[in-house]
């Protein structure tokens, strides 16, 4: 927490173009991350973005206000050197997917995770050309065996940044299936926490809201957002 707890010292915030890409400097020096590497983005956008948050930080910086930041120290301290690792965990949620698990009764929500969860499951035969199987129950069944191969290829396409976004994309609504329709523009972000979050939403309309819930909620939500949105920063148009 130490680095994370400094005074704003800096004066300048600038993006110095290099050829292993868009590196951040604070008056002139470069920014490193935790694990002492530059922080250096793949995109100009990207960087330019974690400048703004930079820029924006007043008397300490603040973490919490600095999604894009974080997301590329991750990238580079946490999700490069382990990528094997990072993708065996994401490639878990395959097997135990949210849209794959469905209720036994009552017959409304049945109906109603049918109607919403089966189209994602005909995306992803779209997309992937894999059928994933949908069950009852919470008793773990093995999806067929062509559905991993077709994952690990999907991820073996993401660079380590975009696997980064990634990562938060699956695991904040438990689903490798909603994480990747967000990743490949099948969904807003809206939308998939929307479909992530019925089972909560069916229950709030016979029990009401919970107050306290609904705010960690909406902070997951945004949490959510700001993976898709490093995830589109990503893939902005100027790369190194």
């Amino acid at each position: 927490m130490g680095e994370w707890q400094l005074k704003r010292f800096w004066k300048d915030v600038s993006v110095l173009e290099k050829p292993e890409g868009f590196a951040l400097t604070l008056d002139g020096k470069p920014v490193m991350t935790p694990f002492k590497s530059a922080l250096t983005f793949p995109t100009r956008a990207l960087a330019d973005a974690a400048a703004s948050e930079w820029e924006a930080q007043q008397d300490k910086v603040q973490p919490d206000a600095m999604p894009i930041t974080r997301a590329g120290n991750s990238a580079i301290d946490k999700v490069a050197p382990q990528r094997p690792a990072v993708e065996e965990m994401l490639l878990e949620y395959a097997e135990t997917d949210l849209v794959c698990y469905r209720a036994e009764t009552p017959q409304d929500l049945v109906a109603r995770q049918t109607e919403l969860w089966d189209p994602c499951l005909d995306w992803i035969e779209d997309h992937l050309g894999v059928r994933m199987l949908a069950v009852t129950g919470v008793m773990y069944f093995p999806q067929p065996g062509q559905v991993r191969p077709a994952f690990e290829r999907q991820l073996a396409q993401y660079s380590d940044f975009e696997l980064t976004a990634l990562h938060d994309l699956v695991v904040l609504p438990g689903s490798l299936v909603l994480g990747l329709a967000v990743a490949e523009d099948h969904l807003a972000p809206a939308e998939a926490w929307t479909l992530a979050r019925l089972d909560e939403e069916w229950q709030s309309e016979f029990w009401g809201k919970d107050a306290e819930a609904e705010a960690k909620a909406m902070s997951r939500f945004r949490d959510f957002e700001a993976a898709a949105t490093f995830l589109r920063l990503c893939r902005s148009e100027n790369t190194r």
